[in-house]
């Protein structure tokens, strides 16, 4: 398997910005192939990236009928390790930056603001136009600050579902990056497999749909890309105050997959 490291030089390459000056440069070639098939010789100009908390390899096989909406959408599928520890804040830094956790330094549950080169200085760099938009005092919302990106920090999943339509609906963003979390919360609260965690998974799937359908409705005319992208897995904790947990190099923590969808824009 690859890392998840891969998708930040993965977007760079596609969207044509040099990566991160930590990044590696390991990218995810099927994904590469499958824009560059779609879309020709140009690169893409719009790309989201929906982050769901805790979706792991485990609960997409399992439960991969669930998915269909997402894998219509998103067809390019990546099965890919995390790093370790698999904490979102560990995780989530070496996604956007490329780099292992000693390179961005977070190595555990901790939610500094990172000081390394990541995606978004990339891509402002370039001048991009770059939102954020995430759960109030999430590891997204906390760990990028101090960027030239625009910071949406909404109350929760369904608000930052509403602000990410809203942008795609502007148009005035070239790249959005949409965090939900509830998944993460109903799972520590009541094991993966409970009856609210996977009502939260649904609800995750039902949000990637809206975000693709309005990316359809106003990003038709760009070349684009879409992405379903979580960042650890989680696994039964038997023992504890939780009833699942996340954090140890085991398959269930580890093994996460991610989705990709290319559209050609209609241009004149």
């Amino acid at each position: 398997m690859e890392c998840i490291t891969s998708v930040t030089p993965t977007i760079c390459e596609v969207v044509e910005v040099p990566r991160p000056a930590i990044s590696t440069d390991r990218t995810l070639t099927g994904v590469v192939r499958a824009v560059r098939e779609n879309i020709g010789t140009g690169h893409v100009e719009r790309c989201l990236v929906f982050a769901p908390d805790a979706i792991g390899r485990s609960l997409f096989r399992e439960r991969i009928d669930r998915f269909s909406p997402v894998l219509e959408r998103a067809p390019h599928m990546a099965e890919l390790r995390s790093v370790v520890p698999p904490k979102t804040p560990v995780c989530f830094a070496s996604m956007f930056t490329g780099a292992m956790p000693e390179g961005h330094g977070i190595r555990k549950y901790e939610r500094p603001v990172l000081t390394c080169d990541t995606l978004f200085d990339a891509l402002a760099r370039a001048g991009k136009r770059v939102a954020i938009v995430a759960v109030k005092g999430s590891s997204i919302d906390t760990i990028f600050r101090q960027r030239k990106v625009d910071y949406f920090s909404e109350d929760y999943d369904k608000e930052v579902r509403s602000r990410a339509i809203g942008l795609i609906e502007a148009d005035r963003h070239e790249f959005i990056l949409a965090y939900n979390q509830e998944y993460d919360d109903e799972m520590h609260r009541n094991g993966p497999r409970s009856p609210e965690a996977l009502r939260a998974m649904d609800n995750h799937i039902r949000t990637f749909q809206d975000l693709a359908a309005a990316i359809d409705r106003h990003w038709g005319g760009h070349d684009r890309l879409i992405a379903f992208t979580p960042d650890h897995g989680a696994h039964d904790e038997k023992d504890g105050p939780r009833k699942g947990d996340h954090g140890q190099d085991i398959p269930e923590d580890m093994e996460v997959v991610h989705l990709f969808g290319v559209g050609k824009g209609g241009h004149r």
